[in-house]
């Protein structure tokens, strides 16, 4: 698969998707684009990658913290506030890191192989596209690229895009998708429990 190649669709049956409205900014891209950000080497400090790179470290503390709290309670919570605070600390550096000015809410359905997305004019199926989400439940932004791989009219009640376009992803990072996911998780756990409410 060359790499501005979208992932086979029967991969697509893996992943859990759900409709859902989330801040984003969306532009076309040419080939070109789509392999040079490829290439990137990733930095672990690059604010998108901020979050995803202190979950991996609290995933991996969990077992110490384990044997800290048996030995001293107090210790244990201490390193728990700590941990409050520097989560804090990442919050804030991605929300001012990340200008959000440029985006606004779209309805859309996601998944962790893809994103369907409610949208104003057509767009050509075949073309590049750079999209920026702001994923407020694990407070997380993703630059990801894809491919427009349909564009059709929008049927959903009361929507005042007319179209809607599919994207595949292209190359999506894993530590991404792992976002994706879980924001997928939240979500979904979120809706049912807003259901539950109304009904």
């Amino acid at each position: 698969m060359n790499k501005t190649e979208a992932p086979m669709t029967e991969d697509r049956r893996r992943f859990f998707r759900i409709a859902d409205a989330v801040n984003l900014y969306y532009r076309i891209v040419d080939e070109q684009t789509v392999v040079a950000a490829s290439n990137t080497s990733d930095n672990v400090l690059n604010s998108c990658s901020l979050v995803t790179a202190l979950d991996v470290l609290a995933q991996e503390s969990r077992v110490i913290m384990y044997r800290i709290e048996k030995k001293d309670s107090e210790i244990a919570e201490y390193l728990k506030l700590m941990d409050s605070k520097i989560s804090l600390i990442a919050q804030s550096v991605l929300q001012q890191a990340n200008d959000l000015t440029e985006t606004k809410v779209f309805n859309t359905n996601i998944s962790a192989s893809g994103l369907a997305i409610e949208v104003d004019s057509k767009i050509k199926v075949g073309e590049f596209i750079e999209v920026k989400l702001f994923l407020s439940s694990c407070v997380a932004v993703i630059l990801l690229y894809g491919k427009v791989v349909y564009c059709k009219k929008n049927t959903r009640d009361n929507s005042s895009s007319p179209y809607l376009i599919g994207i595949d992803y292209i190359n999506l990072k894993d530590e991404d998708r792992e976002i994706l996911i879980k924001h997928i998780v939240k979500r979904q756990m979120q809706q049912i429990r807003e259901n539950k409410e109304v009904k």
